[in-house]
């Protein structure tokens, strides 16, 4: 019995030894998060869930490492964290860091707003315009290089004189998304006659009183 005894009191005494000898608590709560792969895009911005954040300038078309939490945006390059951004919502729009953008507004040798706009001026009227209203409404140029590349690239499957009609109803629906250029070609709204306004007919009724009335 007396042997029974000491053996329960090594194991209490060994069980508390090992609680001792536990290390802390870390002082950050765990947090969840997913990673995913990505590569930068000519406007130096990878896009999250329909948000687009910005890397330095000079990791554009380099493949990425994104960190992603319910607060966080977490980007790294070979291991090392490039870029970190506060979560926003999928609206589209862009978070851009001042020291990520290049200077002068430049990626490389040709990519200005100049050069777009002269690319599309070779499409056509309406996509030289869109492509100008695009980037005239961020809040840099370079935002609206993605989608300005991406419209003025539709041309190669829909053609030119197609393209075009649908930049000028997508001008005329004040519509300047790529999506939108887009829907209105796959949908052939851009072969469709913009019909124009016109007053209602006449209306006569009993109850209603003319312009003679008062006279």
């Amino acid at each position: 019995m007396r042997d029974l005894s000491s053996s329960i009191l090594r194991s209490i005494s060994e069980t508390l030894s090992r609680a001792i000898d536990l290390k802390p608590l870390p002082k950050e709560p765990y947090t969840y998060a997913e990673w995913k792969k990505c590569r930068a895009g000519l406007d130096y911005h990878v896009d999250i869930d329909h948000h687009y954040y910005s890397v330095p300038y000079q990791l554009l078309r380099q493949d990425l490492w994104v960190r992603i939490t319910a607060r966080t945006i977490e980007i790294f390059h070979k291991g090392q964290r490039v870029a970190a951004h506060t979560r926003s919502s999928g609206n589209r729009q862009h978070t851009t860091l001042h020291e990520h953008m290049p200077p002068n507004h430049r990626f490389r040798s040709g990519w200005t707003p100049e050069a777009l706009r002269e690319k599309a001026a070779r499409i056509g009227p309406h996509v030289e315009v869109f492509v100008d209203v695009v980037m005239r409404k961020r809040t840099h140029p370079e935002q609206g290089y993605r989608t300005c590349m991406g419209v003025i690239r539709l041309a190669k499957n829909f053609g030119s004189d197609r393209l075009d009609a649908a930049c000028e109803r997508a001008l005329f629906i004040h519509a300047h998304s790529y999506t939108s250029v887009h829907s209105i070609l796959k949908t052939g709204l851009d072969r469709r006659r913009r019909e124009k306004p016109t007053d209602g007919p006449v209306i006569t009724h009993p109850n209603i009183r003319g312009s003679q009335y008062f006279h």
